[in-house]
Formats: structure tokens, C-alpha cells, sequence
């Protein structure tokens, strides 16, 4: 599997003297001719073993290149370098991992002075995010679609579209036309997943601020995660359900999904809260199906069974996220736990068919029912991270 992985990566090297605007080399989630954001940032999380043979600081290097000088940077661009978004609205921005993908190269390379060189950029990325798209909770709004869960249900059971907030179906690039599109399309929704991300994107930066000798920003980004934090743990925690919700005109949607989890890996979870939110992770009638983790937990109308995307569908992305939360957490033994029973299950998945998934279904050893084969993408994390942080070396990371 490994070396399929590393083979199926290297083939998705673009970029070069004939390229009108990517001129270096870089490795690609080759999903289709444009660039896009999360999957370049969790590209990095297996890129990082092999970053003699997958260019992967050029690929993140192509964000800060088109980068706007307040701060913006487009979820996706095209091979002209256009964004393919309206930077009013938040369809525009992914999940905010660029500082998360610079410290999974740095773990590998120690190059501190590659910190040094990104980190105007992240901070100008951060700033525009909070000026745009904090609101007066200091909870974050952002777009279904965005979000890159394309199409988990984020609104309120029975919700009817009144033209001025949370959508009742996500919206799609080949059915519908996004350009002039208000704001306040899902401006009435607050997202646990981003609220969590900026909050995580503090965390890194403080890091990063540290190792290159810009210390006088640390305070500003530790105030922020600490009214972050507080903002989620006061409006979306359910203390009867044990559970983060996303908030919908002010008020609790209680629709569980995998995006609650970034509270993990972000710092967000108190401890008194940790035990009630690993019940829900491991529950098998919820997130830990046969092929764990399912995006949209079984006991959710509208489940998937056979994956539906993110209707159920099992994610790389977010299971690495979650790996890494637990580690977070001080749940080494979960974490290593959860890696290697999603290996053997990518690895079950591979014997029959030779290759991997986009997704796969989280009711059967199978991909998932909307998959792109031969995914390497962010699929390759299976073969090659978790090999080589749970498998090979059988360690368990603090």
C-alpha cells in the first residue's frame, strides 16, 4: 500500500516553465485542474515523509503567491491563478489549516527559517479571517460548501428558507451560480468546526510567532483562543447531550456531525467535557461504525449507510484530525486505537480493489458510494502517516 500511496502522489507532481502562472513543481490533489486549500494543507500530512520526491512547501507556497494584500486567500484557484469564489461570501474560505501544514513539515525539517519566511502571510490570513467573518458572539459563520463538508445538513429540522440566513440545501458549482450572492446567506449560522479552526489557528501561530522571534504577538492570538473557547464552550455546548452544536439564529441545531470534533484538537473541551464527548465518538449506534469514523452519525436522519459524501462517508481528513485531537487530549491509547483499526480497514478496502478512496462507506469494508478512485489526495495519509506514526514504528505520540 505504501508504495502505491507514494507512486499514486507523485503522479499528481504539476506545475511547471509551460504553466501560466505555476511555474514550480508541486504535488497536487489532482481532483481536477484548479488548486484547493484543505486538501493541499493534509497533503502535507503524509508529504512530509517524502519531501525529496513531493514538493509540497511549493504547493502551500502557490496560496501565499495569490495571496491578497488584506490577508485573503481563496479555499480554490484556478489554473490561470483566479479565484474561483466570491471573496464576499464565505464559500470562499476553507477550513484555516495553512499554519497546521507548515508545522507538520516543520516536525520533519526543523526548518525554522521557512517558519520565518510564511509567517507574515499566516498572520495576514488570520487577521482577514477574524476582521470578515467573527461575529459580535466571537463564534465564526462560514458556508456548508466551505466548510468542505459539502453537503452535512447545518440547518434546523423543518427549517424553510426565509432569504436571509441558514440555507436548507447546500449549494453546488454545477447547479447553481454563486457569483453576487449576499453574505447573508448563512450569515444567521455560527459553526463549532470554524469557530474551533481559528481557535486552532491561534494555537499554531503562537507556536510559530515563538520559534521566530515574534513574541510580541503571542498575547494577541492567546486572548483570542481564550474568548474563542469561551464563546463555544457558553453558546454550543448541550450539557444534557454532551455535545458541541452549531448555532442557527441564536439558538442550538441539534444535528451532531463530524465537525464538533475539531474542539479536540483546537484546546476547547474542558475536562470535565472530554468523557461525554468521546462517548458520542465511540458509540458504535453513532460515529464509530464497522469502518469508523462516519462523518453523519447513524442516529442522525438522513445517514448513509453507504456513505452519501458526507452524509456518513468515512474521511481521511477528519480522522487524522481526530487522531490528532485525541493525542491532544492526553487519549494516546484511543488515538492509536482508532489509526489502526482505520488502516486495517483502508488495507481491507485496498485488497479487493488495489487502490484507495476519496471516502469510504462506514457500514461495510467498501468505498463510499460518491468516491474518486485512485486518491492521493488526502487518502494517503492511510497508507503512509499512519504506517508511519501507528504501524511501523508502533508508537504512541504524547
Amino acid at each position: 500500500m505504501y508504495a502505491h500511496a507514494l507512486s499514486l502522489a507523485k503522479r499528481n507532481i504539476r506545475g511547471g516553465e509551460n504553466e501560466p502562472v505555476f511555474k514550480r513543481p508541486y504535488v497536487d490533489a489532482a481532483f481536477n485542474g484548479d488548486i484547493f486549500l484543505w486538501d493541499t494543507c493534509f497533503i502535507a500530512c503524509y508529504a512530509k515523509f517524502h519531501m525529496d520526491e513531493l514538493p509540497i512547501a511549493n504547493a502551500l507556497d502557490n496560496f501565499y503567491a495569490l495571496q491578497d494584500t488584506d490577508g485573503y486567500i481563496c479555499r480554490q484557484y484556478t489554473r490561470s491563478g483566479q479565484p474561483m469564489w466570491p471573496k464576499s461570501h464565505p464559500v470562499s474560505i476553507n477550513p484555516p489549516l495553512l499554519a497546521f501544514a507548515e508545522l507538520e513539515l516543520y516536525g520533519h525539517t526543523q526548518d525554522i527559517a521557512r517558519l520565518a519566511q510564511v509567517y507574515p502571510a499566516l498572520k495576514r490570513n488570520f487577521e482577514y479571517l477574524v476582521c470578515a467573518w467573527q461575529q459580535d458572539d466571537d463564534l465564526f459563520c462560514n458556508d456548508a460548501f466551505g466548510s468542505g463538508m459539502d453537503n452535512i445538513p447545518r440547518y434546523p429540522g423543518g427549517w424553510q428558507d426565509d432569504g436571509k440566513g441558514i440555507r436548507q440545501a447546500n449549494l453546488h458549482p454545477e447547479l447553481y451560480v454563486y457569483d453576487g450572492l449576499s453574505p447573508l446567506w448563512n450569515i444567521q449560522g455560527r459553526a463549532v468546526d470554524m469557530s474551533a479552526q481559528m481557535a486552532l489557528l491561534a494555537n499554531h501561530l503562537i507556536e510559530i510567532a515563538q520559534l521566530t522571534h515574534h513574541t510580541a504577538d503571542v498575547a494577541g492570538y492567546r486572548k483570542f483562543h481564550a474568548k474563542t473557547k469561551a464563546a463555544i464552550n457558553a453558546l454550543c455546548w448541550n450539557e444534557a447531550d454532551g455535545f458541541y452544536y452549531d448555532l442557527g439564529y441564536g439558538k442550538q441545531i441539534r444535528r451532531k456531525h463530524v465537525g464538533m470534533f475539531w474542539t479536540l484538537l483546537a484546546d476547547i473541551v474542558p475536562d470535565e467535557r472530554l468523557q461525554p464527548m468521546l462517548r458520542h465518538l465511540t458509540d458504535p449506534r453513532q460515529f464509530w461504525r464497522a469502518f469508523p469514523v462516519a462523518s453523519f452519525p447513524a442516529d442522525e436522519t438522513g445517514f448513509s449507510p453507504e456513505g452519501g459524501y458526507w452524509l456518513g462517508s468515512v474521511w481521511t481528513p477528519t480522522n487524522y484530525m481526530i487522531i490528532k485531537g485525541l493525542q491532544r487530549c492526553g487519549q494516546s491509547l484511543l488515538a492509536t486505537e482508532l489509526a489502526r483499526h482505520y488502516y486495517w480497514c483502508v488495507a481491507q478496502v485496498y485488497k479487493d480493489t488495489r487502490t484507495f478512496w476519496e471516502n469510504y462507506a462506514p457500514d461495510a469494508l467498501r468505498q463510499g458510494s460518491q468516491a474518486k478512485a485512485d486518491f492521493c489526495g488526502w487518502t494517503a495519509i492511510a497508507p503512509i502517516t499512519l504506517r508511519n506514526e501507528f504501524i511501523e514504528h508502533k508508537s504512541v505520540h504524547a
